[in-house]
Parts: C-alpha cells; sequence; structure tokens
C-alpha cells in the first residue's frame, strides 16, 4: 500500500503550484519549540518528511517528535495536501490519533512563505506558516487566535534543517 502511494515527483496538471511544497519534499531534523502553560518554551528533538503521493497530486507529510526521557512513545501526525483547483487554494488535513486531534487548514504561497488557516478541534482560529524557506532551513509557526484573528499567539516554533543523504 506504501509503495502505491508513493510518487516520485509532482503531476504535470500541478503546474506551477506544485513549486509552492514541492521545494519542501525530503527529510528535515527539526527543533520543536512548545509553549508551556507557563508561557514557557519547551524544546523538543525530531523529524519531519515530506514527499509527493497519490500519483503527484497531493503531498503527504510525517511528523515525529522523539521521546524524551521517561518517555516511552514518540508522538507522530500526518498531513495530506493537495491543491484545490476549484478554490484556487491548498487544502490540509492533518491527524495525529495518539491526540484525538484534526484539523483542517488552507491558504497557499503568500510571497515567499505558506500561510494555512483554519480552525482547531476546539474552534480557535489557526494559523500555520512556512516562514525564510531555504533550501536547506525553514521555519514553521503554529499560532492560535481567540479575537477574530485581530491578534496572535505563537504557541508553536519549529526550525528545520534538511537532513543531508548518507
Amino acid at each position: 500500500m506504501i509503495a502505491e502511494l508513493a510518487s516520485s515527483n509532482p503531476n504535470p496538471s500541478m503546474g506551477t503550484e506544485a513549486g509552492t511544497f514541492d521545494r519542501l519534499v525530503g527529510t528535515w531534523d527539526c527543533d520543536f519549540s512548545f509553549r508551556a502553560a507557563d508561557g514557557h518554551f519547551r524544546h523538543k528533538r525530531g523529524e519531519l518528511m515530506f514527499g509527493w503521493i497519490l500519483d503527484g497530486r497531493a503531498i503527504q507529510d510525517v511528523w515525529i517528535t522523539y521521546p524524551e526521557r521517561g518517555e516511552k512513545e514518540r508522538r507522530i501526525g500526518t498531513s495530506v495536501r493537495f491543491f484545490d483547483t476549484e478554490l484556487k487554494q491548498w487544502r490540509v488535513v492533518f491527524v495525529n490519533p495518539q491526540f484525538n486531534y484534526l484539523v483542517t487548514v488552507q491558504g497557499g504561497a503568500v510571497g515567499d512563505s505558506i500561510v494555512l488557516t483554519g480552525r482547531d478541534k476546539d474552534g480557535a482560529q489557526v494559523r500555520w506558516s512556512f516562514l525564510d524557506i531555504k533550501p536547506d532551513s525553514f521555519t514553521w509557526h503554529g499560532e492560535t487566535s481567540s479575537d477574530g484573528g485581530k491578534t496572535w499567539i505563537l504557541e508553536e516554533d519549529h526550525h528545520m534543517t534538511r537532513r543531508r543523504s548518507a
């Protein structure tokens, strides 16, 4: 099944929209930062993998946070993202079954960044941004808003470095 999902390249029908996420295809080493209840950020290590699937018409990513001392399991979630030709936006579904978490966001390229918005399972607005994208690094921000998007609170600040092939 996994082999049938994978595609080595974007489908030609994707046109220039393929470039939005194609630059992220590969494996990334991650320094994840999550805001704790006390307001301080807690760092965790992990990895992120992006790859084309479904005959190159979608991209899937897998987010893995390594277990820390005393933890037995890693944290793992996945997104499937595709360009909706009617909406002219990327649509994304993220699933993390360990935490009963499902969220959908949509958006696309904003200048050199990628910005996706939606609502989390509690109804709060979320904004996910891929920032400062370079061939070997990028930053991902996860923000929430409880006032209709007037103000945003940074909840996650992740820094990715492309993993070199062995």
